[in-house]
């Protein structure tokens, strides 16, 4: 598990992981880590990664009125930007998948939507599973995390984690009707 400490200076949210501190103004004044960190989200003091999915959920709202290709298209610009995107964050940052880092739960998120119907219950069942999934990282998730070096290995475990998810949203919802 990675070990976050979180401080606040002079007014100014930092993250602190494996002794690399970012600050709010770093994160704000750089667009690629601007993204990467979920337009600020991965600065939240706690649980990071829940805030970024919390993100998620508004921006993949407005998704469901669109067809499913269109869906799909934006999941796979979404993952192959999260690919360059976090692997450069990280790289700038001197630290593989900082925990701020928190695009590829966009990514997650949005793929385990692709399987929800209708409704907030089923937005917040995704987030419940997804989150699951994720802090969980039953395998191959984790073994996928810590094997996979660079962009590609911060994107996959919080795909994986979405592909489980979105087999839970189908099951609950096969129970459900």
């Amino acid at each position: 598990m990675k070990s976050r400490h979180w401080k606040r200076e002079d007014s100014i949210i930092s993250a602190e992981s494996s002794g690399r501190r970012v600050t709010a103004g770093q994160v704000f004044s750089d667009p690629v880590h601007f993204l990467a960190f979920g337009f600020g989200s991965g600065l939240a003091p706690v649980a990071p990664g829940t805030a970024g999915t919390l993100v998620a959920v508004f921006l993949e709202w407005p998704m469901r009125g669109l067809p499913m290709a269109a869906r799909i298209a934006i999941l796979i610009v979404v993952c192959a930007v999260g690919v360059w995107l976090c692997g450069e964050s990280a790289r700038r940052l001197g630290e593989h998948d900082h925990p701020g880092i928190v695009w590829d739960e966009f990514a997650g998120y949005f793929l385990t939507m692709l399987a929800a119907p209708p409704g907030m219950v089923w937005s917040a069942a995704g987030f419940a599973l997804f989150r699951f999934f994720d802090i969980v990282k039953p395998w191959p998730i984790r073994d996928l995390d810590h094997s996979i070096p660079g962009g590609p290995g911060i994107m996959v475990d919080d795909v994986v984690a979405g592909l489980y998810a979105a087999v839970g949203l189908l099951l609950l919802a096969g129970l459900a009707s």
